[in-house]
């Protein structure tokens, strides 16, 4: 049965849209859209995680040997201090009084023995009394350097260069022998314990890398270096103790702080691609290669050897080479031996959703 003109033509434009469809499907199956990425060679490393406390690298509490007085404080609370700078001075008058009479006798000493020696010369004393007089002036240096060396004990000195805490006395308070009188830490450089399972000795060494992470500063990452590694493992816990440097120049870091111990273990350069450009096939895993040759985008399906994961990048072990080119959006139309087209290329500085507005 004939349909009448009209309706004919109707027809025939309403199958001209479906056809166009039809065509643009047919067209995006055999060639798909697509984005690319290259397998970069990087250094991996296997994470071992871990929690750890900060200590200085130098610390001590000052205190006193004597008793006596507080004469003098050469410090502000929280201040850099500098090796052999004064901190507190106790009274020491009396001392210094018997200094200055030890040093009297001395010079007396001293000119009786001058004296002694040239009378000897022209033989007129006798070597006995020289003799004498010399062991004289030999005791009186030694009272002199016993009293310097007790005169020390009234001038506590910084041992070392670091940051004082706070002071826990004040001018004209008597102190005691082992009283605290203030903190010192050396802060330039912090020591980082931590401890791991023994599982995990063996994969452990003296300058193996780590980074840090605390929850005072949550945007910054502190790296350092393992220095030692304890000599026994905890019978209890089965762990073994761990000790870092941390560099603090910054000075940012305090002793007592905890934190977040990530170690790279296993550092080795290997093979990375976001782990988006991985297909999985039961216990198999594959990528789509991208082959460019004389204006023509051609897929390969192929089989790979994964190996960790981290932070949403997958280790290649067989299958790529360092630069080859990946699908990376896209993947779900993606077939083998399939022309595609291009997009482009994500890298650090271009993101895929660059580059598909930069295609609209």
């Amino acid at each position: 049965m004939l349909l009448p003109f009209h309706r004919r033509r109707l027809l025939r434009l309403a199958l001209v849209p479906l056809t166009l469809l039809l065509a643009s499907v047919t067209f995006a199956q055999s060639a798909p859209s697509i984005i690319g990425t290259r397998a970069i060679l990087t250094t991996w490393s296997d994470p071992l995680e871990a929690l750890g406390t900060l200590r200085a690298d130098e610390s001590v509490t000052l205190s006193a040997t004597v008793t006596d007085i507080v004469a003098e404080i050469n410090f502000r609370d929280g201040e850099q201090v500098e090796e052999g700078q004064l901190l507190i001075r106790l009274e020491d008058a009396e001392e210094q009084a018997q200094l200055r009479a030890s040093q009297a006798l001395r010079e007396e000493r001293r000119n009786a023995s001058n004296r002694a020696s040239q009378l000897q010369e022209r033989n007129l004393a006798a070597r006995a009394d020289v003799e004498d007089s010399q062991s004289r002036l030999r005791q009186a240096d030694a009272d002199i350097q016993a009293i310097e060396a007790e005169l020390a004990n009234y001038q506590i000195k910084a041992p070392f260069s670091g940051r004082v805490g706070f002071r826990n006395i004040s001018i004209g308070a008597l102190v005691t022998p082992g009283m605290d009188l203030v903190t010192l830490d050396k802060l330039d450089v912090m020591q980082l314990d931590f401890s791991v399972p023994e599982v995990f000795l063996g994969r452990l060494s003296p300058g193996l890398m780590l980074n840090a992470t605390t929850a005072a500063y949550p945007d910054a990452l502190f790296s350092g270096e393992i220095a030692a590694i304890g000599t026994r493992v905890d019978p209890i816990t089965r762990s073994v103790s761990v000790r870092a440097d941390l560099d603090n120049a910054d000075g940012r870091l305090r002793p007592g702080m905890l934190m977040e111990v990530i170690v790279q273990q296993r550092v080795r350069d290997t093979v990375v691609i976001p782990e988006a450009a991985i297909e999985p096939s039961g216990d198999r895993h594959f990528v789509m290669l991208i082959e460019q040759s004389e204006g023509s985008t051609r897929l390969a399906r192929r089989e790979v050897a994964i190996g960790e994961r981290r932070n949403g990048e997958v280790e290649i072990l067989e299958g790529l080479t360092a630069n080859d080119l990946i699908v990376f959006h896209g993947l779900q139309l993606a077939r083998d031996g399939q022309e595609a087209r291009l997009i482009g290329i994500a890298d650090d500085e271009t993101g895929i959703r660059a580059l598909l507005e930069a295609d609209r």
